[in-house]
């Protein structure tokens, strides 16, 4: 085993991830609007020595009501509450460049990230859904071009913000509290934002959020290498997922970036029985099913395939492309997964659920299928999605967590306080002199 360590994140939204948790016998099915819950599963978390807990987001609430309601809580108001009752664990909060303003945004991810002690890491969003266009004015979405050039500014700012004002410290000052060389100014001028600066919030214990990103387009890939440190994708094959890391990688250089400070955390479903052939029968009942015949039938009502089940797929029926409006990473993943295997449909609904690579099997079926990734270094870990909450994430924390904690490769206990710390990270420091980041000092 490679000396570094294994990361894991887990997703706490709504009643789980399978879209029919909120009706899995044993469990209250309106427990996506209890804080409790949340809680009950923050603390699991802890429990297992997550790194962090994640909260995906959509400012809409969804069409379809025969699903659990993904979205529902405010991330920033949900982990505030969190993050004064859980220790140790952070905390990946989703929030949009596209209906969010800078300085507004900066405030309120520095303010949680201080009083937490340095445990929050930004999941930046661009936001596809015309739906939430239609809750933030009469507007249509922005084309994907527009967008990921304001979320590429709405970062620059936000970062530039967050670095403005230097962390008090020291002996008391004799008479100003801050100068034009402790708090700077950065005036900012682009083409979505006009931005004075500086941030009411000084530097927070770990220079500033850890900042996250998911986009799997080209645009997406070269925000991520520009800005990212932890990278969260569909990725459903190993080949693919290597492909990915280097891709971002690549960008990270061509942004003179070191590429070793991005890690990549792909989305994970574990579905996890006492034996392969009762953690089967499962992902089958999570589709309402009592087979695999009924999972094909999902698969095909979801993607209007008509194919002979036991073919293999001509990845072409995932057609994507770059400018198509909706996400392009689970299609994408779909596409290449099929060309790197040519796996026939029957074996695809066993590879995949909700978008994410899915594990079926024992406690050490699911263990082995994440070390065999992250041993050779194709990622850095894994979000881990439960498909049922509370109960597939304690089971994972009962069964898995210690086998992965006996190889060696996932630690027993929380170590270093930051998010930084922990994924080994560089904290960000102000610049030297004004110059260095086109700011200008701000006189008291």
């Amino acid at each position: 085993m490679p000396t570094r360590r294994l990361h894991l994140n887990v997703g706490i939204n709504s009643t789980g991830y399978a879209a029919s948790s909120w009706a899995w016998p044993g469990t209250r099915w309106n427990r996506f609007a209890d804080f409790e819950h949340y809680l009950h599963a923050a603390k699991l978390a802890r429990d297992g020595v997550f790194d962090a807990v994640f909260l995906s987001d959509h400012t809409a609430l969804q069409r379809d009501a025969t699903s659990r309601p993904l979205h529902s809580f405010d991330p920033v108001v949900l982990f505030s509450a969190l993050a004064a009752t859980v220790p140790d664990i952070g905390f990946v909060l989703t929030a949009s460049t596209s209906y969010n303003s800078p300085y507004n945004l900066a405030r309120r991810l520095a303010s949680l990230d201080t009083i937490s002690g340095g445990r929050l890491v930004w999941n930046v969003v661009s936001s596809f859904n015309p739906d939430i266009a239609a809750n933030f004015g009469s507007a249509p979405l922005p084309a994907r071009a527009d967008r990921y050039r304001r979320a590429d500014e709405f970062l620059s700012v936000v970062k530039k913000l967050w670095l403005s004002w230097d962390t008090p410290g020291g002996p008391a000052p004799e008479e100003f509290l801050w100068t034009a060389e402790t708090a700077r100014r950065i005036d900012h001028h682009g083409e979505f934002f006009d931005v004075a600066g500086p941030l009411n919030v000084p530097i927070g214990p770990q220079g500033h959020p850890v900042i996250s990103q998911a986009g799997a387009s080209a645009a997406g890939i070269d925000l991520a290498g520009k800005h990212a440190e932890l990278v969260y994708a569909a990725l459903l094959g190993k080949q693919a997922a290597a492909r990915h890391g280097a891709a971002i990688r690549e960008r990270a250089i061509a942004h003179r970036r070191d590429p070793e400070t991005v890690r990549l955390l792909p989305g994970l479903v574990p579905i996890i029985g006492d034996t392969r052939e009762e953690a089967l029968r499962r992902h089958e009942a999570l589709h309402g099913s009592a087979g695999e015949d009924g999972l094909l039938a999902s698969l095909f009502r979801r993607t209007g395939m008509s194919v002979d089940p036991d073919v293999p797929l001509d990845p072409s029926v995932f057609a994507w492309d770059e400018g198509q409006d909706g996400a392009v990473g689970f299609v994408r993943s779909l596409a290449e997964l099929t060309a790197d295997e040519k796996l026939t449909a029957r074996q695809l609904v066993r590879r995949t659920e909700g978008g994410h690579r899915l594990l079926v099997g024992t406690a050490r079926d699911v263990a082995d299928g994440i070390l065999d990734w992250w041993a050779d270094g194709t990622v850095d870990g894994f979000t881990v999605q439960p498909p049922v909450l509370p109960d597939d994430l304690a089971r994972f924390v009962a069964e898995v967590v210690p086998l992965l904690q006996a190889e060696g490769a996932y630690p027993r206990e929380y170590r270093e306080p930051t998010i930084r710390g922990r994924f080994a990270l560089p904290v960000p420091v102000p610049p030297t002199g004004a110059a260095a980041v086109g700011v200008s000092p701000v006189h008291p």
